[in-house]
């Protein structure tokens, strides 16, 4: 058994992962996707459903890593309010060199910040690290190692 993807359900698919191609490393991986018929109308329980979106890469794991899925499902169900402190789903980390300027720079492109930069102590090593959002309100955490 290994790991396959991380699917984040997007109102703007492209923009989505533009930004995390951008900002966070990732691989922008062909052939988009623009699915319907029957078969997915079926997989979702829904009728006159549609997929379309793509998947990126995540860094540091090669041609053969692990993928984020990113979607727009139609019809499209709005979520709730987006909290790292929501049951359920609460975030995906990055292991970031510079944490001020990815921080920084999530920003700029339109995440929003969350909180502070805190230092813990995990056994013998230390990390820096705090929680951002992407433009569409996802939790993402970013992690410097020392």
């Amino acid at each position: 058994m290994r790991f396959g993807h991380i699917n984040i359900v997007a109102r703007d698919w492209r923009a989505l992962a533009a930004f995390y191609c951008d900002q966070l490393g990732c691989t922008l991986l062909a052939p988009e996707r623009d699915l319907s018929g029957p078969l997915i109308d079926g997989a979702l329980g829904v009728s006159d459903a549609r997929i379309n979106g793509v998947h990126v890469r995540l860094p540091g794991f090669g041609d053969g890593g692990p993928t984020i899925e990113i979607y727009r499902y139609e019809p499209l169900i709005e979520a709730g309010a987006a909290s790292v402190r929501r049951t359920g789903f609460g975030h995906i980390a990055f292991q970031v060199d510079d944490i001020a300027t990815v921080r920084a720079a999530i920003a700029a492109a339109g995440g929003t910040i969350t909180g502070d930069v805190v230092t813990t102590t995990a056994g013998t090593r230390q990390v820096s690290w705090c929680y951002v959002t992407d433009p569409e309100g996802n939790g993402i955490e970013l992690q410097t190692w020392y």
